[in-house]
């Protein structure tokens, strides 16, 4: 069993910047892979950023060059920080854990590929 907390939200204008947290408790040593995910009002949950347990990184081509996912070790908490924000970044932004001890070959940006999620953090951009 693994939980997640994400902090870090908020309100920010366009080309502003925030750094999104997700603290991790519990069985996390089992974690091979995590990621960021975001829903918006209407839409499906979309992958946003993974890293795997070598440090191994997918990006969205929407955040590619903006949002940087990185890691504390040993893999406590996962962070991931926007740049240049734009009003289509407005979204509930989630931490969630793979669902395999195994690391994948390349991080996947699939949610249904990953288990634990944490509660979100919501993000709004204003233009």
């Amino acid at each position: 069993q693994v939980q997640l907390v994400e902090s870090g939200g908020g309100s920010v204008q366009a080309g502003g910047s925030l750094r999104l947290s997700c603290a991790a408790f519990g069985y996390i040593d089992s974690v091979s892979c995590m990621g960021w995910f975001r829903q918006a009002p209407g839409k499906e949950r979309e992958g946003v950023a993974a890293i795997a347990g070598d440090g191994s990184t997918s990006y969205a081509a929407s955040v590619k060059g903006r949002f940087t996912i990185s890691q504390a070790h040993p893999k406590a908490t996962l962070y991931l920080q926007m740049n240049s924000l734009q009003p289509e970044d407005t979204a509930m932004y989630y931490c969630a854990t793979y669902r395999s001890v195994v690391r994948p070959v390349s991080p996947p940006l699939n949610y249904l590929e990953y288990n634990y999620w944490g509660q979100g953090t919501q993000v709004t951009v204003s233009s």
